[in-house]
């Protein structure tokens, strides 16, 4: 586990150039993982007139709950995962993300921005507030479950 030099001492140039090396090894799996977000969400579905759009929080989770386990699995799961590795690769690059509320936060508007896209520009695909909640639900659980520790552990 990482600690913090003693007052008026300076770290070893080997802990700072792990430090640069692992930051910079997470910045990249982000920007892949970016990458491969956006090639999911803003890839147009032929959805044979099915997609629509919902803004009422719960309709589609209810809706969700009502079908088969594994098409109820698939939908909400995979929602839950989308966006999970934001909150293990966002506090190792960038510190002042730590903590759950800042990360809700900005992987919401982050969420939310993707529904927007596919509800007005994508075709069949609509926005669905249900995903966002999920979505962010995701990157809170994996940041409690390994990215907080993970952080801690490589940049202190």
């Amino acid at each position: 586990m990482w600690q913090p030099a003693a007052p008026g001492k300076r770290l070893p140039w080997w802990m700072i150039a792990l430090r640069v090396v692992a930051v910079t090894i997470a910045l990249g799996f982000l920007l892949v993982f970016c990458y491969i977000a956006f090639r999911l969400t803003l890839t147009p579905v032929r959805d044979n007139g099915q997609a629509g759009g919902n803004t009422d929080p719960g309709r589609s989770l209810r809706f969700y709950m009502d079908r088969p386990i594994k098409e109820a699995v698939l939908q909400m799961g995979g929602n839950l995962v989308l966006l999970a590795p934001l909150g293990v690769l966002l506090p190792i690059v960038w510190v002042s993300l730590r903590g759950p509320i800042r990360l809700a936060l900005l992987t919401g508007m982050f969420s939310l921005a993707i529904e927007t896209v596919q509800g007005t520009v994508v075709i069949g695909r609509a926005f669905d507030v249900d995903d966002v909640i999920l979505n962010v639900a995701g990157v809170v659980l994996a940041y409690l479950l390994l990215g907080r520790k993970l952080s801690k552990s490589v940049r202190g």
